[in-house]
């Protein structure tokens, strides 16, 4: 029986909460051919130490049923995995691998203030509020922060790490390397990666709930304000796909 944080029984079975629905018009969606609609659930109760994620791959033209609001479940173990409602505004971004997948002669030449020299980049010095390893150098941490993996929701991109080392993503059906399809994050960016917050942010910030944590506007928190990435097989989408807490 699926209980609440607060005791309280879940009565039947728990409906799935809607976390994301993303449509091709907006931006690049690696899914079975001719799908443009991709919808993502999860369970509000820990499976592990995360929800339970499914995905659907639909086509937009072919829905015809449409809720005018989606099932609640009677209980849910966390709060914080009943996201808040947000109408999303894709950008496209770039971003570099992060520096624990170069290999230690890329990572050394980052590291080095001559290569930001040569390049006529000032790197700026670290601040009190900076989140940085003390054994990194400003440069190495410049990458890190400001070049290397941007923050927030997104989809695609490189993979994050953190709270482990790089692990191999090989899928286990037939081997191929997984590719980062979506990252579902507990904020859009902290005190080391504020350079990637929007300008938009900056002139006009939005208003967040009460009790949301800076740039939580989702109110979505995982394993202590880390990140689930979910990522897919290249080769087929039916394949079973990897998810990492990083």
């Amino acid at each position: 029986m699926a209980r609440g944080r607060d005791g309280r029984e879940a009565r039947g079975p728990v409906p799935m909460l809607p976390v994301a629905q993303l449509y091709a018009r907006d931006l690049p969606l690696p899914g079975p051919s001719g799908a443009d609609l991709l919808q993502v659930l999860w369970c509000p109760f820990d499976h592990g130490s995360q929800p339970r994620t499914a995905l659907y791959w639909r086509v937009a033209a072919e829905v015809s049923r449409v809720l005018d609001a989606p099932p609640e479940p009677s209980a849910i173990q966390y709060s914080f995995y009943l996201p808040e409602p947000c109408l999303l505004a894709p950008e496209q971004v770039v971003e570099y691998p992060h520096p624990l997948e170069l290999s230690g002669e890329l990572q050394e030449w980052l590291a080095d203030p001559g290569t930001w020299e040569a390049a006529g980049v000032a790197v700026p010095a670290r601040s009190d509020e900076d989140d940085y390893d003390e054994d990194e150098s400003v440069s190495y941490d410049f990458y890190r922060t400001t070049l290397s993996i941007s923050p927030g929701w997104k989809v695609g991109g490189w993979t994050r790490w953190g709270l482990t080392d790089p692990q191999p993503r090989s899928c286990p059906e037939c081997g191929t390397e997984e590719v980062p399809l979506l990252t579902i994050a507990s904020t859009e960016w902290n005190a080391s990666s504020r350079n990637w917050m929007p300008l938009e942010e900056r002139s006009a910030p939005t208003r967040l709930l009460p009790r949301s944590v800076p740039a939580g506007f989702t109110q979505v928190t995982l394993a202590h304000g880390y990140d689930l990435q979910i990522h897919m097989c290249p080769a087929s989408p039916e394949h079973p796909r990897i998810e990492l807490i990083q």
